[in-house]
């Protein structure tokens, strides 16, 4: 005669133990993005322009403007934003491209447009993507750099792993990492809470647990960070411009201050988005940068 107990508790176990391993299968499936559709393979999307191959055999996508590289008196790579990819060039609009004689290069970085993604990707590979595709366009032994927001962050990278190859660079706008150890804490406090409270805990996982990025991003429960739900804090100038298609902060020149090569410079009635306003800001900027006007 069989025990009824035993076998009942036996089904017990049974369905805790099925239920524990969806569990993890479930939290495995939410914590990593899904395996991305590569540009030029089957079932992902077709490669329209031309783009470069790697030291590890990734691709990067890329776009070229201005003059000629081979007339050219300056050479610029522009590193975009969040959300942003290389169509997204608005310093080649400048008269000062054929005046100057500029040539400019925008890059999809990985994982955006056409670039394959990099899941290993450092601050480090990331500058030496920008001197490879450098080395494979011939763009000759230095170049400038413009990054504009997240974009700042690659220059930053670049100013430490490739600095010299580097003839000058600008950050238009550059998102900051708030745990920089030499970073004023009083400072950094204030302007980390000026931020969306939704912002300030979507940067707390992004330092404490950077493994539950995705998930934080794509789940449910809690509010997203601004930015990847679309929403971002746009200041009314920027609005203006998006309409069209800051702030200030406190002791924003101390960076300037301790670093003299820096020339800070300060756009009244300004916000994030004021290069794409008109070609005024942009005619500055490549001015400031190439010949020295300020």
């Amino acid at each position: 005669m069989y025990n009824t107990s035993i076998l009942y508790g036996s089904y017990v176990w049974k369905a805790i133990a099925v239920l524990l391993i969806a569990l993890l299968a479930w939290s495995y499936q939410a914590l990593c993005p899904p395996t991305p559709r590569l540009c030029g393979t089957t079932g992902g999307p077709s490669v329209e322009g031309p783009r470069i191959r790697l030291r590890d055999g990734r691709h990067l996508a890329y776009m070229e403007h201005g003059v000629s590289k081979e007339t050219a008196n300056y050479k610029i790579i522009l590193v975009h934003g969040f959300g942003s990819n290389k169509n997204e060039a608005h310093f080649a609009r400048s008269a000062l491209v054929e005046k100057l004689g500029i040539h400019l290069v925008s890059f999809d970085r990985p994982g955006y447009g056409e670039s394959d993604p990099d899941p290993k990707r450092t601050m480090e590979s990331i500058a030496l993507d920008i001197e490879e595709l450098r080395d494979k366009l011939a763009l000759g032994p230095k170049f400038y750099l413009i990054g504009t927001s997240m974009g700042g962050q690659v220059v930053w990278g670049c100013l430490k792993y490739i600095s010299h190859r580097l003839a000058g660079v600008v950050m238009i706008a550059p998102v900051v990492n708030y745990w920089w150890p030499g970073f004023p804490a009083k400072l950094a406090t204030e302007a980390y809470y000026e931020q969306f409270p939704q912002d300030q805990w979507a940067l707390r996982v992004a330092h404490y647990a950077p493994s539950l990025v995705y998930w934080w991003n794509t789940q449910k429960w809690f509010p997203p960070s601004s930015v990847a739900a679309g929403r971002p804090n746009f200041t009314a100038p920027d609005l203006q411009v998006l309409a069209k298609l800051s702030a200030s902060m406190v002791n924003k020149r101390y960076i300037a201050k301790k670093l003299p090569w820096i020339q800070y410079h300060e756009m009244p009635n300004a916000g994030h988005l004021f290069p794409h306003g008109d070609t005024t800001a942009t005619d500055a900027i490549l001015n400031a940068l190439l010949v020295g006007d300020k």
